[in-house]
């Protein structure tokens, strides 16, 4: 019995791994893009599993007791609520974990560019057009790449797009898209 609740190493190293691995981990889904978070295919659970069994030697350290796992799920729980609660409070921090939505789509334009850097196909887009009733993408007044990686839709008809310049204007600067021009080309004077 007494082996179920001895641990093999000081409990301070059970936090420090913890916080090692939740770090590293939320730095690697975070790298992974929005559409990776907001959209599963099999493929992305099976890439979720593989990666908990990865890190869980990280995270115990090879030690099986049952105080370890409590320390180590406590320590978890508790990261977890302070990253909720700071990005709650602190608007940069949020920028941060959470990151900003971005603009896919303004007046009818769609923005290839951004899709092909935040990983969303024209395919995916066009989805997300038809589950919102959009037939044409000029019909867009707005679409944004939610940080949950949702896609957000709002037609031009009926006041959208006063309600599409209200929303621009809320987003933060990384949000807008802006077209890199490259130094002599006829677009950049």
């Amino acid at each position: 019995m007494s082996q179920l609740l001895q641990l093999s190493a000081p409990w301070w190293v059970f936090v420090l791994r913890a916080i090692a691995v939740y770090v590293m981990v939320m730095v690697m889904v975070r790298m992974s893009g929005k559409r990776a978070v907001g959209q599963f295919t099999p493929f992305d659970l099976v890439l979720l599993i593989l990666i908990g069994n990865a890190v869980q030697n990280g995270l115990n350290g090879g030690d099986n007791s049952l105080s370890g796992a409590l320390l180590l799920a406590g320590t978890l729980i508790v990261l977890n609520y302070a990253v909720a609660y700071f990005t709650s409070r602190f608007r940069k921090v949020e920028h941060i974990i959470e990151g900003v939505p971005k603009v896919l789509a303004r007046n009818g334009t769609v923005f290839h560019d951004v899709l092909r850097s935040e990983l969303v196909s024209l395919d995916d887009f066009h989805e997300a057009l038809r589950m919102n009733n959009v037939a044409d993408p000029e019909q867009v007044a707005l679409a944004l790449l939610e940080t949950n990686g949702s896609i957000s839709v709002v037609l031009s008809d009926a006041g959208g797009a006063e309600r599409a310049e209200k929303y621009v204007q809320r987003l933060p600067q990384r949000s807008l898209h802006r077209r890199r021009r490259r130094p002599g080309s006829p677009q950049a004077d």
